[in-house]
């Protein structure tokens, strides 16, 4: 398990390693073989990560970090960052151990750690905010140790949605703009230290006339190093999904203001090449993580389709229907999938009719749905341990947008998965427990702590053997 030191950076990628750090780096992997490691340390994750972030958790995490947000009048109504215990041996297994409480309602969503792993970054999709927690000094009791608050004046983007770790960098993926609540947005760049660096704008007909079908929307990122490229999906502005979605759907103009593409970008210039036509919202995009193997997999929102993404017998870039997610006609919403590690299995949970569906991807152009559970009367996110044994599922897709009444439940829900059924292990409810509506999930192992202050005595020794 190695942990991912980015050496082989071209030399004239943008986003690349300054000439003293990659010095730097080097110097580290010598002093770690000189103090005794045979390879370089690792601890632990679940499948769907950025290609650069070190310490993967490929045993048993002891920790889920729910990013949640706030409700009225719940607790002390502000979004907040959970920390679960989930290691079944442990004896507060199941519980809440730890909160970090923002102090204010900005509709919480997504969550990525840093690159290093030592930093979790947070946004919200309303008030743009985000925020920086320290997972690795002690990996049960988070720290906010940053807030980023002028996100959309820097930018000139609103809704931070994806955080997708760079090598000492971060790459926000934006879904709006601060100039008209609308549906195009871009991407922004920060250093690790929480510095704004610079933005690129989702390409649109009239920025980019060569570029066919170009409609500027923005959501997740995912990068396939190996190929050089970025894939970026779409889906809608703020004045949209902020919007209770009952109000939404019955109106005709509004609902024509979603993304129908996806973008293929070169990673090692930050330029759009490709526009790909995905009629319905794609939403998060998950590459194969089998070796040699160089294909994504993306899931429409309004249509439930699956959707791959491949290279054609050209070498041209070209993304397929390849099949339906329960009934299109019934619009169950697909909103999270997790590919498994072997790139064999895909997990899909679809929001309207509560279900958790599994897919036999072993011949991606024609996906097999092989098992389905209804897993709540609403599911969103959906988190996979590494060897594929564990199955998290939180409830709540936005504020706006979650039921009400008796389905408007709220909480994470932890399976064992044996190949054949889902076994329910873990249920907090965190309406019970007066937290609010869990979203993202991100897992933590004590390790890491360990592995943070061992780096520190290889990073010291580093300096010795650079200087």
């Amino acid at each position: 398990m190695p942990l991912n030191l980015p050496l082989n950076l071209p030399l004239n990628l943008p986003l690349r390693l300054s000439l003293k750090r990659r010095t730097r780096a080097a110097a580290l992997a010598a002093a770690m073989l000189g103090l005794g490691f045979a390879s370089p340390i690792a601890v632990a994750d679940e499948t769907c990560n950025s290609p650069y972030m070190s310490n993967l958790i490929k045993g048993q995490e002891d920790y889920l970090y729910v990013w949640t947000l706030g409700v009225k009048g719940m607790g002390d109504g502000s979004d907040k960052l959970v920390t679960l215990d989930v290691n079944p041996k442990s004896p507060k297994f199941g519980q809440v151990i730890d909160q970090v409480s923002v102090g204010g309602r900005g509709e919480a969503h997504h969550a990525g750690f840093t690159d290093d792993r030592r930093f979790l970054w947070a946004g919200g999709l309303d008030d743009s905010k985000i925020y920086v927690f320290d997972i690795h000094s002690d990996p049960g009791k988070p720290k906010l140790v940053n807030t980023i608050a002028d996100f959309d004046k820097r930018s000139g983007l609103v809704g931070p949605h994806t955080f997708y770790a760079l090598p000492g960098r971060m790459l926000i993926g934006a879904v709006s703009n601060s100039k008209d609540g609308g549906g195009v947005t871009g991407m922004a760049l920060y250093n690790n230290k929480g510095d704004f660096i610079r933005k690129y704008d989702m390409p649109t007909a009239s920025t980019a006339p060569a570029l066919k079908g170009a409609d500027g929307y923005g959501y997740d990122l995912a990068i396939n190093p190996a190929k050089n490229v970025i894939l970026s999906s779409s889906f809608t502005g703020k004045k949209n999904y902020m919007m209770p979605l009952g109000t939404l759907m019955k109106e005709a103009a509004a609902m024509k203001q979603f993304g129908n593409t996806m973008v293929v970008w070169n990673l090692k210039a930050m330029r759009p090449e490709q526009v790909l036509s995905v009629p319905g919202a794609p939403l998060e995009i998950r590459w194969s993580l089998a070796p040699n193997e160089d294909w994504a997999i993306t899931a429409t929102a309004l249509t439930s389709r699956l959707w791959l993404v491949k290279k054609d017998a050209r070498g041209q870039w070209q993304a397929k229907d390849v099949g339906a997610i329960g009934d299109p006609a019934k619009t169950p919403l697909p909103v999270d999938i997790s590919m498994r590690a072997d790139g064999k299995g895909l997990w899909v949970n679809t929001f309207m009719d509560g279900t958790t569906r599994y897919f036999d991807i072993s011949n991606p152009e024609a996906p097999r749905q092989t098992y389905a559970r209804k897993t709540g009367s609403q599911v969103n996110m959906i988190s996979q341990s590494w060897d594929g044994k564990r199955l998290y599922v939180s409830s709540s897709l936005l504020a706006n947008w979650d039921k009400t009444g008796a389905d408007n439940e709220q909480f994470v829900k932890l399976y064992a998965w044996d190949g054949k059924a889902l076994d329910e292990k873990m249920n907090v409810d965190f309406y019970k427990l007066k937290l609010g509506r869990p979203h993202h999930m991100k897992f933590g192992a004590k390790a890491a702590q360990t592995t943070a202050q061992t780096t520190a005595h290889v990073e010291a020794a580093a300096q010795v053997a650079a200087r």
